[in-house]
């Protein structure tokens, strides 16, 4: 049995399963979850947490998912839920990596990862789940629970966002070697 196949049929099991079908769930989303969650977070370590927590929640509430729909979808809205409620709980809406946290940014340049960390968490993981997981509107929408139409359009907006960042972020440091030089030319 191939892995779609195996992935098939965890998700017309997985809500009368038991630890089996949860071990499998782990091991097809734990990596993918945990970059959304540190896509979102911007902390490794509360991303880490937070996939536990997902897990532990989908475990607890398997007889509410429905058996032959996405697990993954199901898994992701759980995890973005999640996520909210950490960033709720610590009341912080501007995010800066912790100090101690991995200096990684998935692959990323830390310009890139500054300006994704201006974007609010639903921005975030429109953007993530558009370009770094290919998914369709329609998942991104059944994941937030919003209308096809209204993910396409979410994820536009937070697209020219983020180039609006990344273009202000890039004008700003020309100025600033621009004033570097004018203040150290002899």
């Amino acid at each position: 049995m191939d892995i779609l196949q195996e992935k098939d049929l965890l998700d017309q099991t997985f809500a009368d399963g038991g630890e089996a079908e949860l071990g499998l769930a782990i091991e097809f989303y734990g990596q993918p979850l945990l970059r959304y969650c540190h896509n979102i977070l911007c902390d490794y370590h509360e991303a880490q947490d937070a996939v536990q927590v997902t897990f532990l929640k989908a475990y607890e509430n398997r007889t509410k998912y429905r058996n032959g729909t996405s697990l993954s979808a199901w898994l992701y809205r759980i995890a973005y839920h999640t996520c909210i409620d950490t960033i709720r709980r610590k009341t912080l809406f501007f995010f800066t990596p912790a100090s101690g946290a991995p200096k990684t940014h998935t692959g990323i340049s830390d310009e890139l990862f500054e300006a994704l960390s201006r974007l609010s968490a639903m921005e975030r993981s429109l953007i993530y789940g558009r370009i770094m997981e290919e998914r369709s509107y329609r998942e991104l929408a059944e994941i937030h629970r919003i209308t096809e139409a209204a993910a396409r359009k979410r994820y536009e907006r937070a697209r020219k966002k983020l180039a609006g960042l990344l273009r202000k972020d890039n004008r700003q440091e020309e100025s600033s070697i621009v004033d570097w030089r004018n203040q150290h030319e002899i």
